[in-house]
């Protein structure tokens, strides 16, 4: 009879030392332990398949559309559209450097912006909605 079936009855679990009650403490525990890690690593592997098999979705949904959008354009409309972002980037970096001097209480002459990078938003949708809460709650 293994020590966790002795400490099932009452009995028995008088008569037991103290060391084979720790010892079958101490087996419960890693045995639990050992549940819950079981059950967070079957959670991440479900977590990290169902994330692949929707941005895979989303990864073909935005080539079919690509495709669309450049049989239907041609290269001409490509290559206007990078013009335009170029042009948007210049505003973006006057807006930029006018904020930063403006909360460094400086003027925009001392201040030379030389590189800008995008970083793309991976903010949960309900991380985006309580900051909109948060930014039109009136008081």
């Amino acid at each position: 009879m293994s020590l966790m079936e002795r400490m099932k009855v009452a009995s028995d679990l008088q008569n037991m030392s103290m060391g084979e009650k720790m010892l079958g403490s101490i087996q419960v525990a890693i045995f639990g332990i050992a549940i819950v890690f079981l059950a967070l690593l079957l959670l991440f592997v479900i977590i990290t398949v169902l994330e692949k098999v929707l941005h895979g979705a989303e990864d073909k949904n935005k080539a079919s559309v690509a495709k669309k959008a450049e049989v239907s354009a041609g290269p001409v409309k490509v290559e206007e559209a990078q013009e335009e972002e170029e042009v948007d980037d210049t505003q973006l970096v006057a807006v930029i450097t006018a904020a930063i001097a403006a909360s460094l209480h400086t003027s925009t002459h001392n201040i030379v912006v030389r590189n800008i990078i995008r970083v793309p938003d991976t903010t949960p949708a309900w991380n985006k909605l309580g900051r909109m809460q948060q930014v039109n709650r009136i008081e």
